[in-house]
């Protein structure tokens, strides 16, 4: 995962009733990042700083933190985030399949955007829903035994709706 360093001038007034809450506890840093990108929508480098400064640490360690877990993104994510599991299940049933008909009909791959800022692709280790292989989710929807053909079926329909 990389970084866009930026200088980005977030507004940092939004992040800091989260801030005063949790701030005393490095322990709270998780939920701290977790708060930050639901506000912001992924973690921009300037709150990335800030954060550190007001919980007392390097910015290197809340890099650190914000890179080891796939939950959060240092690069802004389209409206509609698809996460397609490669676990073991998914990979035997075909998930490089369906990885690959969803980029052809995107237009791009694994980490990446689309211009109109509606898809992000986002290949994940495992999503914990072997018996539904090959699945994805997109935001908050679950969708199993996944063929490519019923992949790009689900992407259209999304492209329509915000048509």
């Amino acid at each position: 995962m990389s970084c866009d360093c930026k200088n980005v001038n977030s507004d940092l007034s939004l992040i800091e009733e989260t801030l005063q809450k949790y701030a005393s506890d490095e322990g709270n840093l998780i939920t701290i990042l977790q708060n930050a990108q639901e506000i912001y929508g992924y973690l921009p480098v300037d709150v990335i700083y800030h954060v550190a400064e007001r919980v007392g640490v390097s910015p290197a360690r809340v890099m650190g933190v914000a890179t080891f877990y796939a939950q959060f993104s240092l690069k802004p994510i389209g409206k509609y985030l698809v996460m397609l599991c490669q676990g073991t299940a998914c990979h035997v049933n075909g998930s490089e399949r369906i990885l690959r008909a969803i980029s052809e009909e995107l237009g791009i791959a694994d980490g990446e955007t689309t211009d109109d800022g509606l898809f992000t692709i986002k290949c994940v280790a495992c999503l914990g829903c072997c018996s539904l292989s090959p699945v994805m989710m997109i935001n908050d929807d679950t969708y199993g035994s996944l063929t490519p053909e019923k992949a790009v079926s689900i992407v259209r329909a999304l492209k329509a709706k915000e048509a």
